[in-house]
Order: C-alpha cells, then sequence, then structure tokens
C-alpha cells in the first residue's frame, strides 16, 4: 500500500482530536471514531500520530483499527454501501443482494469504484431485522432490497439526488 502524506491541517486535525480526549489512552476508540468521521479513514500515518499523541505504541493501535469492522485503512468511496449480512438479513436474500452490487459495480466488498463514487462493505447487524435485507447507503436505510432494487438505488446515488 502506497504512503499517504498528511497535511499540516490533517495533522494539526488529528492532534486537536487527541487533546480534546486529553491524550489519554483509554479514549482511543473515541479518538479514532472521531478522525476517522474527519478524514474518512485511518491510514498507518494517521495511527502513527496517534500513537505518539496518546502515548501508545503503533501496533495497540493497529490492533483496535483492524479488530472492529466500523474502522477502516482504506478510504471509502463518496456513497459508502454496507450490507447487512446477519441472519435475518441473510436468510432472506442479503447474500444476492450483495452479489448484484459487485457486478453492477464492479468491485469486491472493500474495494471503492475507480470514480470514488461508491465503495462496499458488508456488516454482521445494523439492528433493522424488521426490514430484512438492509442496505444502508451513507447512513440512510433501505429496507426490503432485492437484487432487482439495486440498479435503481444505484442511480439514486449516481444523479446526486440524495447526497445527505
Amino acid at each position: 500500500m502506497s504512503k499517504v502524506k498528511l497535511s499540516e491541517h490533517a495533522i494539526d486535525l488529528i492532534k486537536e482530536i487527541c487533546a480534546s480526549f486529553d491524550n489519554e489512552e483509554s479514549e482511543l476508540i473515541n479518538v479514532l471514531h472521531q478522525v476517522q468521521h474527519k478524514l474518512g479513514y485511518l491510514p498507518a500515518e494517521v495511527q502513527e500520530l496517534i500513537s505518539k499523541e496518546l502515548k501508545m505504541s503503533a501496533a495497540k493501535v493497529y490492533g483496535v483499527v483492524t479488530f472492529y469492522s466500523f474502522f477502516t485503512m482504506k478510504p471509502k468511496g463518496e456513497n459508502p454501501i454496507s450490507v447487512c449480512m446477519g441472519t435475518a438479513c441473510y436468510v432472506r436474500g442479503s447474500e444476492q443482494v450483495l452479489d448484484e452490487l459487485k457486478r453492477q459495480l464492479k468491485i469486491d466488498v472493500g474495494e471503492t469504484t475507480v470514480d470514488g463514487k461508491f465503495s462496499i462493505s458488508a456488516l454482521r447487524c445494523v439492528g433493522a431485522c424488521g426490514l430484512a435485507p438492509v442496505v444502508m447507503v451513507g447512513e440512510k436505510v433501505h429496507g426490503r432490497v432485492a437484487p432487482a432494487d439495486v440498479k435503481k438505488i444505484l442511480e439514486e446515488y449516481s444523479k446526486g439526488c440524495l447526497s445527505d
């Protein structure tokens, strides 16, 4: 993976976030959440800076980032798509929905389209079992999604109609 050059603004932002949690090691997850929210992802260079600010090993930061599926070391697309693969969603066809997303976007789970518009991830459960199968685009929940619905959902986001 190529190295990421952090801008002075990004460095200042990361230091500011760490300081807002008093540079406490016990606040690592909160710091990671805030930094990912601001920067979009947590590449190795960001993790190294966080480890220095919180006075802990980079290995420990990396361990937390890789343990929790919410965190990502790769940039997500402008419209990150998450497919629930929990039991209720899986039984009701989420695997077929995921396959259709991968086919239409020509990417696999964990990848981002060449134009940067979409990325795909699979989640264990989003807590909306009554709407199974569930697909989230950004923070918007799409319930009872069938493979035939995928094209329409992607078209809506491709046109920018639902940018919030």
